[in-house]
């Protein structure tokens, strides 16, 4: 009897490998098959000084209105007007709200559906105690040891101007798109967007207008950030998560600090914290996630590869390793991120409460209702109120990775970027492109830069900045895209995918 279940082991740990090497070399790269172009020509000095330009007015979102922003703003658009003449001749511009641009490039065909190309005009404020750190003052918008430095070099006006760039260009080589291409600039992105790119939704949306897609910025060219796939990936983000806001509050009995009485309001909501922390919600590989990882898997090489061939084995290894990375943890549960705590006002009273501010961040399919009923249970204490502050949003729906709009995109980067595996994923932050997601049916996010894991400090941090040559990539993708997109040749070439016969794909 031994003999015979050792037998019947072996016969299915020996079935087992052969499923897992099926499964391994079955794998076919999904990565779009296009021939390598010549990158359209750029005045690289000249650009890079019109982006260090912009960056040197301070277009900041603070909390608080503020008069001198929406002045630094209505000086970035007459900036604007006069770094870019040719398109400011012949696109329609107009200011939505007060501090938003939209332009309007009308194209020959009015049947065709437009396309719609996003970024903003804001930027986070400069941490007062971190300004010491900077190599250059964040204003500055100085070029040197060959980057673009200073704050919204690269979120966002490296975008922004990487587009009017781009529209320049082909304006001035006499370049008239077939399909209207819309360029939406919003002006408080970093407050929520309600005022600028919302605004310009609900104008666009009185107009009738349905984006065939629309892209906006969000994730980017991935370099070395990966285990397992040496190319660098650009990921598409095709969904981005919700946000909400939830105030977390404690009443306690105030008085003497010598005379303490029980649990205090402070050392409760403590508790309920570190019970947050120390339970995240539920972490799951589907959706925009799932889609990614098939999509690597065939790129792969060594364990990475045998893994994500085989989830259905292997799926709570490949769980494990991505939740070690922030980054990759945020695209596997909803989050919850503690970000501000209120309690006491002198140091010998014990407070009447105590208040904590919790950002969650919502995989498309979560709730809101949903994650505050998990946090209760989490928490297990009813002396903690937990009430929804007003604002958020929700996860958006996810935009197909099949549609013309996303393959055009996947064409633009592998032309230009040459062995770059592009794939599908989740945008973790919000960006304006949700106020779009009434209009059309397909929003992708993503920025044609280049990172490398200590980059991604930089974002919202210190030292800010974008490499010139990178943005030189950046102003050629967005008229590549254009060209392809709105020029004459859209639809005449279809793409292939890697290892399909020419013959099939015509």
């Amino acid at each position: 009897m031994f003999r015979r279940a050792a037998r019947a082991l072996v016969a299915v740990a020996a079935a087992a490998l052969l499923v897992i090497a099926g499964n391994t070399l079955r794998q076919r790269s999904r990565q779009v098959d296009v021939a390598r172009r010549a990158p359209p020509g750029v005045d690289v000095n000249g650009a890079a000084t019109r982006l260090a330009g912009a960056v040197r007015l301070a277009t900041i979102s603070y909390d608080a209105p503020s008069a001198d922003s929406y002045r630094q703003l209505l000086a970035l658009h007459a900036y604007l007007q006069q770094a870019f003449p040719k398109l400011h001749l012949s696109l329609r511009r107009e200011v939505v709200n007060g501090y938003s641009l939209l332009y309007t490039w009308t194209g020959r065909n009015a049947a065709a559906p437009p396309i719609l190309l996003m970024a903003h005009q804001d930027v986070v404020p400069v941490a007062a105690d971190s300004e010491s750190r900077w190599q250059v003052p964040p204003f500055a918008g100085q070029i040197s040891d060959g980057y673009v430095w200073g704050r919204g070099a690269w979120d966002d006006k490296g975008n922004l101007l990487a587009i009017l760039e781009a529209v320049e260009a082909l304006v001035a080589r006499g370049f008239q798109p077939e399909r209207t291409v819309y360029l939406a600039f919003g002006h408080d992105e970093e407050n929520g967007g309600q005022e600028g790119a919302g605004a310009i939704a609900r104008l666009l949306a009185q107009r009738g207008v349905k984006p065939e897609f629309v892209l906006d910025e969000g994730t980017l060219i991935a370099e070395g950030m990966m285990p397992g796939l040496d190319p660098p990936a650009a990921v598409i983000g095709v969904a981005e998560k919700g946000s909400a806001t939830l105030q977390l509050t404690v009443a306690g009995v105030p008085g003497h600090s010598s005379m303490p009485a029980g649990p205090s309001a402070i050392g409760t909501l403590a508790s309920a914290l570190q019970r947050i922390e120390t339970h995240p919600l539920p972490a799951r590989i589907d959706g925009a996630a799932a889609d990614m990882l098939d999509t690597l898997a065939p790129e792969m090489h060594g364990s990475a590869r045998v893994l994500l061939s085989n989830r259905w084995l292997f799926g709570p290894l490949v769980r494990r390793a991505l939740e070690r990375s922030p980054a990759t943890n945020a695209m596997l549960r909803t989050t919850a991120a503690i970000t501000v705590l209120r309690a006491g006002d002198k140091e010998n009273v014990l407070p009447a409460q105590a208040v904590a501010l919790v950002n969650i961040r919502l995989l498309p399919g979560d709730t809101v209702a949903g994650t505050v009923a998990q946090l209760r249970r989490v928490i297990r204490d009813d002396r903690v109120r937990i009430d929804v502050r007003p604002g958020g949003s929700a996860a958006t729906p996810v935009a197909s990775h099949d549609a013309p709009g996303y393959r055009l995109i996947c064409r633009t980067v592998r032309e230009l970027f040459p062995g770059v595996v592009v794939t599908p994923g989740l945008m973790i932050g919000a960006t304006d492109s949700r106020y779009m997601v009434p209009l059309a049916r397909n929003v992708y996010r993503f920025s044609p830069v280049r990172a490398h894991a200590e980059d991604l400090m930089r974002f919202h941090g210190v030292n800010e900045r974008i490499s010139v040559a990178n943005y030189a990539e950046l102003i050629q993708f967005y008229q590549s895209l254009i060209g392809h997109a709105a020029g004459p040749e859209r639809a005449a070439r279809p793409e292939r995918a890697a290892g399909q016969s020419r013959s099939a794909a015509q």
